[in-house]
């Protein structure tokens, strides 16, 4: 789970979330001289819970949850953002009626006013979060790691691979090489290829793991890279495919480049 995975539409969702759970606990409707329960007597209240609020608790779980899983995962057929974006819409619509259709001689409740503003946030935020920039952009400021040193260079002291400010594993600095076979000696045949020319090493984190594999195309993974994890790229093929070194000094080749953190 990698929370910087989250934008400040998330972060509203939760904020209309956590507004909904307080309204559920004041007087839904008022009238002089009777004193009306929150939602949760449901003897009074049959409707309006499971309508309203337990809706709009399902639609913002639904929402956050959907950051959290892999691209492509879906529930009955649609994307969980899909079904938390529906169920926030009927949320808002039965709030809407709950203030239209309040019973005769009684007052709209704070509760009631409350949980209307809460489930109407929700639901622009699940329908058009992803459309307004000030909503879109991540929700915790990007962390920036230590500048990486020119490939094959020595980095500035106290910068740490794969952490930035941390301590670097000794030897660092030098060109990795492909660690030999065990026992063995590395010959000149072994040394890894130089970066193409125009290419810059940067700092990089993905968004969920993703595998690396071996540059010799071997189709099994050498390492997975984590979530909220530093590593550098030395070297790119193509558009779309890097080659990556991990904290232990490992290369690969990571095909999947979509959605990376660049430091």
């Amino acid at each position: 789970m990698n929370i910087r995975s989250l934008t400040r539409g998330d972060g509203v969702v939760i904020g209309a979330a956590v507004l909904l759970f307080i309204a559920s606990f004041l007087d839904f409707y008022s009238a002089t001289g009777l004193d009306l329960p929150s939602v949760w007597d449901t003897d009074v209240y049959r409707l309006a819970l499971p309508s309203v609020f337990l809706l709009g608790f399902a639609a913002a779980g639904l929402l956050v949850a959907g950051r959290f899983l892999p691209a492509g995962r879906q529930l009955a057929g649609l994307p969980l953002s899909a079904w938390g974006t529906v169920l926030a819409v009927s949320a808002a619509w039965s709030s809407l009626w709950s203030l239209i259709t309040s019973p005769s001689g009684a007052d709209l409740g704070a509760g009631c006013i409350i949980a209307f503003l809460a489930t109407l946030v929700l639901a622009g935020t699940a329908l058009f979060g992803q459309k307004v920039p000030a909503l879109a952009g991540p929700l915790l400021p990007e962390a920036r790691p230590a500048a990486p040193a020119p490939y094959g260079g020595q980095p500035q002291p106290g910068t740490g691979y794969g952490y930035p400010g941390g301590q670097q594993p000794p030897g660092y600095g030098a060109t990795p090489q492909p660690a030999p076979p065990y026992g063995g000696t590395p010959g000149p045949q072994d040394a890894a290829p130089a970066p193409a020319a125009d290419f810059a090493p940067f700092w990089f984190a993905v968004p969920v793991a993703r595998p690396l594999y071996a540059e010799d195309g071997s189709p099994s993974p050498i390492a997975e890279l984590a979530p909220g994890t530093w590593y550098l790229a030395v070297d790119q093929r193509g558009p779309s495919t890097l080659i990556a070194q991990t904290q232990d000094g490992r290369r690969g080749v990571l095909n999947d480049t979509s959605g990376i953190q660049r430091g």
